[in-house]
């Protein structure tokens, strides 16, 4: 089975990509890569999953928007559930300028058989697509208690966030199910932004990067666990958005109430 992640740039900015693989029990990491334009992404996404491979993809975008103003009821959710966290997403629409794009993103990869999957039998083959969203889900899997803020704010405070998420990504990735193995091609998740130098071009390169690998690892949870450890907020109707329900310190707490 494959996974991927796409940190959708919404307007005209770059897209982070990942692509994941389950090979023997556990996630290879098989490409990280950035692209500014949908054609591209789209062949980049045809040449990892060959017709007919299954596969899932993460989306960090609203590709499912049924209302015209406001905000969908997915977007409310995740203030109502991830506040306290600072974790609530920015609200989507059909008369905001990332609409088209984002919409027609969803509908391009429907073209190519991955269909919606706000429901999913866990360990079913087949081509599925979700929204995901980077911010809860690493508040979740890695048991914080905020978000981490490398997206704003000073470069040095945003340089030092970062540096966090990548630690979380290669130290606990790998110790959990499905479990992230980052050996083989450890080559790359060398960034250029863990040097002490660093610009604010260089942050939001690794940046897209990393929050695709989040992209690719939360479709991966979805498609191994289903709805055992994520929680949907939303549905194909309103739109939705899938997130892990445990985080690791949940996860380490039950298997220690299960050995005794």
């Amino acid at each position: 089975m494959k996974f991927i992640g796409i940190d959708l740039g919404w307007q005209s900015q770059p897209s982070g990509l990942c692509f994941l693989e389950l090979i023997d029990g556990k996630l290879q990491l098989q490409d990280l890569d950035r692209k500014d334009e949908i054609a591209d992404i789209l062949v980049w996404v045809d040449n990892c999953v060959q017709a007919p491979e299954s596969a899932i993809i993460g989306v960090d975008a609203p590709t499912l928007i049924p209302n015209a103003t406001g905000s969908r009821l997915p977007d409310k959710l995740t203030h109502k559930h991830f506040g306290k966290y600072h974790a609530g997403c920015y609200p989507a629409n059909l008369g905001l300028p990332f609409a088209q794009r984002t919409v027609n993103f969803g509908l391009e990869l429907e073209s190519r058989g991955y269909l919606h999957a706000p429901t999913i039998e866990a360990q079913k083959l087949g081509r599925y697509q979700i929204e995901v969203f980077p911010h809860p889900a690493i508040v979740k899997l890695f048991g914080l208690d905020r978000i981490l803020k490398y997206k704003k704010g000073k470069i040095g405070d945003r340089h030092l966030e970062l540096k966090k998420l990548y630690n979380y990504i290669t130290e606990i990735l790998p110790t959990l199910e499905p479990s992230l193995n980052i050996e083989n091609n450890s080559h790359f998740l060398k960034f250029d932004f863990l040097s002490s130098i660093c610009t604010g071009k260089i942050l939001k390169a690794a940046e897209d990067k990393l929050d695709s690998l989040i992209c690719a690892y939360i479709a991966a949870y979805w498609w191994y666990w289903g709805e055992q450890r994520n929680l949907v907020l939303g549905d194909e109707s309103t739109g939705y958005i899938v997130i892990p329900a445990e985080s690791r310190r949940e996860v380490l707490e039950r298997e220690r109430e299960n050995k005794f």
